[in-house]
C-alpha cells in the first residue's frame, strides 16, 4: 500500500510518500515546503501529487493545532484543515489528521535505532504503556497504551496542565509568572519560551541587567537559542541557572508523565529542544527529578528515558497511521 504522510508545522510542511507494509515503511518520495508560501496545505499536496511519484490509497498528517472530528485548524498558520475535502480532491481512500504529538507517538515504533539516544536505561525490554513530551515551541505530550497486542497512540493537552513548584524559587518563579499570566501551565516553563520566562525570572528576581550582546541576540533571533548558547559558552551566570532549571522542570514533568500513564515501556522526549540539549539533559539535574517521585521512585526508576534525535518521528508516525486505520499499531 501507498500512503502519503505530511508533518505539518507553521514554518515548513514536508510530505513523504511510503510503501507500507504491517511491519516497515519504505521511503518513496519526499519533499519540503516553505508553509507560508501557500494558502492552504490543499494546494501544498497538490503541488506534491503534480510530481510523478504514483498513486496514493491513504494519507494522515500530522499538525501543529487543535484536531477536532476530521478537521483542524493550524496554530501559526491561517489554515483550515478539512480531511473529507481533500478526500475528494485528490481521490483518497481515507485522509487522517492527527495532532502532531499524537504523530510522534505513533513514530516511536519506526524510528532506527540511531534515531533515539538512550540518557536512562531502566529496565529495558518491558512491554507496556509509553509516553511522549516534546519541549518545542510549545509543550506537547502524548501516550501509547499496550492493550497486550499493540500499542494505541492518543493525544493529550498535558502540557497545559498547572505547573507544580516545589522549591521557594520555584514558588517565586510561579508568583511572577502568575502575575503576567494568570494561570500558569507547565508550558510556561517547559518550551522555548518557556526557558526565556525563566531567565527573564531570574533577571528580575536577582535584581540584575541583561548584558548588551544577549540582549541584541535574544531580539535579533531565536531568543531561548540565545540564552541556550550563552550558558553553553559559559558567559552568563543567570543563563546556566535558567538552563539548569528548565532542565530539572522537563525531568520533573517528565517522572509525572510516566506515573500517570505508567509508561514501563520507555518515556520519549521529542520536540525541538531536546536534541539541542543533549549534554544538560544527560546530566545530574533532569535524572534528579525525574527520580524525585517518594515511594514511587523505584517504579519510575524501571521506565527508560530515551531522547528522540530523528526530526522525522512526526511524518514517520503520519505514515504507520495512514496504514493503520484500526487505530493502533
Amino acid at each position: 500500500m501507498r500512503v502519503l504522510a505530511g508533518d505539518i508545522g507553521g514554518t515548513k510542511t514536508r510530505l513523504a510518500l511510503f510503501e507500507a507494509t504491517r511491519s516497515s515503511l519504505s521511503p518513496v518520495a519526499e519533499e519540503t515546503y516553505a508553509s507560508a508560501d501557500f494558502a492552504s496545505l490543499d494546494d501544498i499536496v497538490a503541488e506534491f501529487m503534480a510530481l510523478p511519484h504514483g498513486g496514493v490509497g491513504r494519507a494522515a498528517f500530522g499538525i501543529a493545532g487543535p484536531v477536532e472530528g476530521r478537521r483542524a485548524h493550524t496554530t501559526n498558520l491561517p489554515w483550515e484543515v478539512d480531511a473529507e475535502r481533500l478526500e475528494q480532491r485528490f481521490g483518497l481512500l481515507h485522509a487522517r489528521l492527527l495532532n502532531d504529538l499524537e504523530a510522534t507517538a505513533w513514530g516511536v515504533g519506526e524510528l532506527a535505532d540511531d534515531g533515539l539516544l538512550t540518557i536512562h536505561p531502566g529496565n529495558p525490554g518491558q512491554r507496556g504503556n509509553r509516553a511522549v513530551i516534546a519541549a518545542g515551541t510549545g509543550l506537547g505530550e502524548a501516550g501509547l497504551f499496550f492493550n497486550g497486542t499493540r500499542h494505541v497512540p492518543f493525544a493529550t493537552e498535558g502540557g497545559h496542565a498547572t505547573f507544580a513548584p516545589q522549591t521557594e524559587l520555584e514558588w517565586e518563579l510561579q508568583q511572577f509568572l502568575g502575575d503576567r499570566y494568570g494561570h500558569v501551565s507547565w508550558e510556561r516553563v517547559l518550551s522555548g519560551p518557556g526557558l526565556v520566562n525563566i531567565y527573564e525570572f531570574l533577571i528580575h528576581h536577582r535584581a540584575l541587567t541583561i548584558p548588551g550582546w544577549l540582549a541584541e541576540a535574544m531580539h535579533s533571533g531565536d531568543a531561548a537559542a540565545a540564552i541556550h548558547r550563552a550558558a553553553d559558552d559559559g558567559r552568563s551566570d543567570a543563563c546556566v541557572e535558567a538552563v539548569r532549571m528548565f532542565v530539572g522542570f522537563y525531568g520533573a514533568e517528565a517522572g509525572d508523565l510516566a506515573l500517570k500513564h505508567l509508561a514501563i515501556g520507555g518515556v520519549y522526549l521529542g520536540g525541538g529542544i531536546a536534541p539541542k540539549m543533549l549534554d544538560p539533559l544527560k546530566g545530574t539535574e533532569f535524572l534528579d527529578t525525574y527520580l524525585a517521585k517518594g515511594r514511587m521512585r523505584p517504579l519510575v526508576e524501571s521506565m527508560p528515558v530515551h531522547i528522540i534525535t530523528d526530526d522525522r518521528a512526526a511524518l514517520l508516525g503520519a505514515g504507520r497511521a495512514a496504514a493503520e486505520p484500526g487505530g493502533s499499531l
